[in-house]
């Protein structure tokens, strides 16, 4: 099964492979990991790689990609590689600055997807998430439409084939939707997605207006430190998603991935073993019934484990509204 099969096209003519691997990682998991997990995804035949400025491993996630073309195993054009704009750099003359940094690093010459990471902007800062000495974080305020048109101009000048957003809600969605003089739509929303958050409404949002989204999350989250709630369930212990693995005799990780795909999401899966990099890969080899679906619908509890809840009360805090 060659997952590079297995493609969706975007609003702009594109194509992004449905598919993708994700390259976020814990803190305590060493950059010669992801270096090494991303090497055996494309091994295994992933195509895809969702990485961003914040996650602090484009150059490893970058060198293993060159190294695998330099091998003939890929070549450039086999991959499609996203990247994000960090909430620090929203201000327009910073947007094209960000991405060339991250060209830099990956040592590529465009990415193909570049969007942008959260619609809470942070004041320009060396720091990551800047601070007042009381602990508070530091926001800005930046027109989201203004960041788009930035966007716009990395499309024009072919550093990034194609941009989107990730974390907007239906409201944030609209305001750029519905921007004067807008040149491309996003041709993506990135949001975390899984049986316990199935997203229904802002997918059909989406669908309406011929963007796709995109699922990150899709297992469950809960070893980001501050950025998790640590009391959420563990999704892929929950017996309705276990009896339907036994069903499929296949893992629950794999239903749980298979159900996102099958209501036209591109999903991100992630894992740093090989065993499961390659079992993910069988999504693709079996189907699961209407009636599959219905019960697995019947799970979502709209639990977001990714709240960001540490900048709730920023004017462009998106969970707030329903979708």
């Amino acid at each position: 099964m060659d997952p590079r099969h297995y493609v969706m096209e975007l609003n702009d003519g594109n194509i992004i492979p449905v598919l993708g691997f994700g390259t976020a990682a814990p803190v305590e998991v060493p950059k010669s990991e992801v270096l090494e997990a991303t090497r055996l995804a494309i091994d295994a035949g992933f195509c895809h790689f969702d990485s961003a400025f914040t996650y602090f491993n484009e150059e490893e996630v970058g060198q293993a990609i060159r190294s695998k073309i330099a091998e003939g195993i890929v070549e450039r054009t086999d991959i499609f590689y996203t990247s994000k704009l960090w909430c620090t750099f929203h201000r327009p003359e910073l947007v094209q600055q960000s991405l060339e940094e991250t060209l830099r690093k990956v040592q590529l010459d465009y990415v193909d997807l570049y969007i942008i990471h959260f619609p809470m902007a942070l004041k320009p800062r060396k720091e990551h998430i800047p601070k007042e000495e009381n602990g508070k974080v530091i926001y800005d305020t930046v027109d989201l439409c203004a960041t788009w048109e930035a966007m716009e101009k990395c499309k024009d000048a072919g550093l990034a084939k194609s941009i989107g957003v990730s974390n907007f809600n239906r409201r944030q969605l609209e305001m750029i939707l519905n921007k004067p003089g807008l040149k491309y739509k996003p041709v993506c929303n990135q949001v975390e997605c899984h049986l316990y958050l199935n997203q229904s409404k802002l997918l059909d949002f989406c669908k309406s207006k011929d963007i796709v989204l995109v699922a990150y999350g899709v297992l469950g989250s809960q070893k980001y430190g501050e950025w998790v709630d640590q009391n959420t369930p563990v999704l892929l212990d929950d017996p309705v998603l276990g009896a339907l693995a036994k069903k499929h005799k296949r893992s629950p990780a794999l239903i749980a991935l298979l159900y996102l795909l099958q209501r036209g999401l591109v999903v991100l899966a992630k894992s740093f073993s090989e065993k499961r990099i390659k079992e993910n890969l069988q999504v693709f080899e079996f189907h699961l019934t209407p009636e599959d679906m219905r019960v697995l619908d019947g799970l979502n509890r709209n639990i977001r484990y990714v709240s960001a809840s540490l900048w709730d009360d920023h004017p462009n805090y998106p969970f707030s509204d329903e979708y």
